[in-house]
This record gives C-alpha cells, structure tokens and sequence, in this order.
C-alpha cells in the first residue's frame, strides 16, 4: 500500500497529551458525549467556510467504526464531527466508506504496525456518492495517520477525484 497525497491536509486542534484536546476526545469517545463532536464540527466548519473553503468538496466522508464497536458506543465520533461540519459549510455527509474488518484499537502501536493493521479494512458500498466526487475525509484524531491514508486510498481507488483530510486534533498521542 502506497502513501496518499492529499490536497489538503487540516486539523482544528494540535493534540497534547493530558491538554485540553485529549480532553475533549476523551469525553467525545468514551464519556457518551456526541454533541462534542457536533459542535466542534460547527466551529471547525464555520472556519472553514470563512476561509473560502465551502466550495471545495462535494461529500463529507467520515471514517467509520465497525459496525460493532459503533453499537457498543452508540455513535461514530467522527460522523459526529463530520455532521457539524455539514451544518456549518452546507455539504451533505456520504456514509459510503465502510469498514470491513474489526481490528482492534491502535493506540499503542508504532507507524508500521498502525499501517499493517488497518490494511484492508476498508471499503466503499455506494459508488455513486464518492465516483467522480471531490471529497473531505475526517476522523477523530489523527498520530501517524495510517487510518486516513487507508480510507483516502481505497476512495481515491474506487474513482473520487480529490481527497482532502480533516481531523479534530493531530499531533501524537504517546
């Protein structure tokens, strides 16, 4: 698997370690708190737009959860952000990128490992939303960014014509 090249590569938050950004993620994935993941979309979103960059993308893509891990918290922190960031900037969310594969958590992992694991753990199931589409991926966070070249990839594959990336947070987390 080969590295992405993104247009754009964003994030709303540097992560910091026991800062106030791992706070919000923290209360955002494990305290049953979506309305953080709106909101911060919003403002996010509302820069964004401010920016000039609302005519950028066609679709919204977050990254998923399985499917079980999804039941288990009840939400997806990054369709959270990315419905925030609809709100503000006016462009509609594609659920098309799906994960095929359970893995487990990658929070102690190096690059490599991150990489190996989420190798063919995604996909697309609906075409029409992402074939030809400019699009903005998000996720949660973002530390060696192995997740986000995975989902860019399989997109970019699968026919978009852009990915862009935007996250919560980026920075390291260990």
């Amino acid at each position: 698997m080969g590295l992405t090249k993104p247009n754009l590569a964003m994030s709303f938050l540097r992560f910091s370690k026991k800062g106030a950004s791992q706070s919000l993620l923290h209360q955002l994935k494990y305290k049953n708190k979506p309305e953080i993941g709106i909101e911060l979309g919003r403002l996010y979103g509302n820069i964004l737009r401010q920016s000039g960059f609302s005519q950028n993308w066609d679709h919204i893509v977050p990254v998923p959860l399985h499917p079980l891990k999804k039941k288990k918290r009840g939400y997806n922190q990054s369709e959270q952000f990315a419905k925030g960031l609809s709100e503000a900037l006016n462009i509609p969310v594609a659920l098309s990128l799906i994960r095929v594969q359970f893995t487990e958590t990658q929070t102690r992992k190096s690059r490599m490992e991150r990489i190996e694991n989420v190798a063919e753990v995604f996909d697309v199931d609906s075409l029409d939303e992402i074939k030809g589409k400019r699009l903005l991926l998000v996720d949660d966070v973002m530390t060696t960014g192995a997740t986000l070249i995975t989902c860019a990839n399989v997109l970019l594959e699968k026919g978009s014509k852009a990915v862009d990336l935007a996250v919560i947070a980026a920075g390291k987390n260990q």
